[in-house]
């Protein structure tokens, strides 16, 4: 049995806590195990692998397929700049309200519920949305699409702790992985596949819903994975957690996390929802703007798996924040001086810029002792995160609209890499926010 510390289950108590342990994780071998608990045990671990992926793929198109058909789309709803600037605002802004509510849906659920009725969320805001008629409308499909990425972005990096304890690392670089390669094809597909459908954006924002129902089947059968352990503790594990959960807001390194969680989310969705039009406004086809978002997002597929592989290796994280930041501050630099002539080249530096997202799970993963704790420092350093990047968004849109130009814009994402690479560093010191709070 795995000592106190390890406990991967959500709803366990702090390691501070004087009962033993009285769970093993859902997917961990026990001595005397049959062979038929043998091949159920695989076969856990096999479908939520592959719900995983699935839920990953789902977690971003739903952003960069809109922000490849931004301009068809505010022209056709009558949006003002500042009015696109609020629908790029809406993503984190939904992130924050909802990623808050997981911890406590997923003690009264189970984590693997949740991410089943997220991705249903999903894909029921993805077929509405292009449909919905009007700005109103638009926003309130979109958001509830968003509140499906909310919780499963928080309960993520739970999922990971709670089923593989002992490869933190390779599964949070499986599904970054993944979520860079959905992001990535939406960003380079979507301008192509709806010009072929007929050129409706509607259409083409649309089919994204299709992945999105097909991620939903694998968590089905997870739904009741829930050991009966873990269901009698249910009640005394979850008042413990919630005593123990305003802790976490005395801790440096809590703060520290959800800052540089916010930074970095700040940057990935200004790029996410603005950079095709600058590309597009700097004399650069629609076209190749989308595929160039798509190099930018496509970065992310082998750095994610190496990233969080290489995170979990070193005691402290800093360097590798230090790394990407300064390849931020380089692709925003060549941007804001010549950005048609040498796209490709900035493309590729915000791509690995944006890497810094799967460090931070893999952070978040890391400076907690407990499952219990992963899910209160992932729930809050993403809220606080997301919570933060909300006025990024929105003040680009303002100020491209009232300047004329994308040099203030580009200057303030710069601008913003310095304070990122100080609180990432902060982040990723040695320590959990157990020790601290």
């Amino acid at each position: 049995m795995p000592d106190e510390p390890k406990t991967l289950d959500p709803t366990a108590r702090p390691a501070t806590a004087t009962v033993p342990a009285t769970t093993t994780p859902p997917g961990a071998a026990v001595a005397g195990d049959s062979p038929a608990q043998e091949r159920t045990r695989r076969w856990t671990l096999g479908l939520v692998t592959v719900g995983l992926v699935l839920a990953a793929l789902n977690l971003r198109p739903a952003i960069t397929s809109l922000g490849a058909l931004l301009e068809e789309v505010t022209a056709d709803l009558h949006m003002s700049g500042t009015v696109a600037g609020v629908l790029t605002s809406v993503p984190p802004l939904c992130f924050a309200v909802f990623g808050i509510t997981a911890p406590r849906l997923a003690r009264r659920f189970g984590p693997a519920a949740v991410v089943c009725a997220g991705m249903a969320a999903i894909f029921t805001g993805l077929i509405l949305r292009p449909f919905a008629g009007g700005t109103v409308g638009f926003l309130a499909a979109s958001a509830l699409a968003l509140m499906g990425i909310a919780v499963s972005n928080v309960l993520m990096p739970v999922i990971v702790k709670r089923y593989f304890p002992d490869r933190i690392g390779s599964m949070t670089g499986l599904y970054s992985m993944a979520l860079a390669l959905g992001t990535s094809i939406a960003a380079a597909a979507t301008v192509p596949m709806t010009a072929a459908l007929g050129g409706d954006w509607r259409i083409g924002l649309g089919v994204w819903a299709a992945i999105a129902a097909l991620a939903v089947l694998p968590w089905i059968p997870l739904v009741r994975d829930r050991d009966r352990a873990t269901r009698a503790a249910r009640t005394t594990a979850a008042a413990a957690a919630e005593t123990a959960a305003p802790r976490i807001t005395r801790s440096r390194t809590a703060w520290s996390l959800g800052c540089y969680f916010g930074l970095q989310a700040t940057g990935a969705y200004i790029t996410m929802g603005w950079m095709p039009q600058i590309f597009r406004d700097a004399g650069v086809p629609a076209s190749t703007a989308g595929v160039l978002l798509a190099v930018t997002m496509v970065m992310g597929v082998p750095l994610a798996f190496v990233i969080p592989r290489l995170a979990t290796r070193m005691r402290n994280q800093g360097p590798i924040v230090v790394a990407l930041g300064l390849c931020g501050l380089a692709g925003y630099t060549g941007l804001f001086l010549a950005p048609a002539a040498g796209a490709w080249a900035w493309a590729v530096l915000l791509g690995v810029s944006n890497c810094s997202f799967p460090l931070a799970l893999t952070m978040i993963g890391m400076r907690s002792r407990t499952g219990a704790g992963v899910v209160r420092l992932s729930a809050f350093a993403q809220s606080v995160g997301y919570l933060i990047s909300i006025p990024g968004p929105l003040l680009v849109g303002v100020l491209y609209q009232h300047s004329g130009g994308w040099g203030l814009p580009i200057a303030l994402m710069g601008g913003l890499m310095v304070p990122q690479m100080i609180v990432g560093t902060l982040a990723g010191r040695d320590r959990t926010f157990e020790d601290e709070s």
